[in-house]
Formats: C-alpha cells, sequence, structure tokens
C-alpha cells in the first residue's frame, strides 16, 4: 500500500502535468499560422514555455542571501 505521502505526490505531478498540456494546447491555439518554422519546431518552443510557466522548479541547497 502506498503513503499518503507518495499519493500526494503522484497527485501532485498529474496536476502539474495537465497544467503544462493545457498551456500548452492554449500557445498552440494562439500561434500565428504564418510563421515559417515547421510545426515540430514551433511544438517544441510552445512546449518548452508551457513547461517554464507551469513547472514547479525543484532546487537541491540552500537559498542565497
Amino acid at each position: 500500500m502506498k503513503a499518503v505521502s507518495d499519493i500526494q505526490e503522484t497527485v501532485h505531478r498529474f496536476n502539474e502535468d495537465e497544467a503544462v498540456w493545457r498551456r500548452f494546447e492554449e500557445k498552440r491555439r494562439l500561434r500565428d499560422p504564418s510563421s515559417p518554422l515547421p510545426e515540430k519546431v514551433l511544438d517544441e518552443i510552445d512546449w518548452r514555455e508551457a513547461e517554464r510557466d507551469c513547472r514547479q522548479t525543484r532546487c537541491i541547497g540552500i537559498p542565497i542571501k
């Protein structure tokens, strides 16, 4: 049986993935159709931007003041 913290982490990751996917779809919908770049390249750019917008940055260490 999974511990509560494992379940919470799974739910958190699912929600984060869903937020990234929705943001990616929004970016694709707003994309300029006259762009000279291939769709695969535009998808990659949109995906990375969506991840940057939605994903929590996990860091190891202590904050530097």
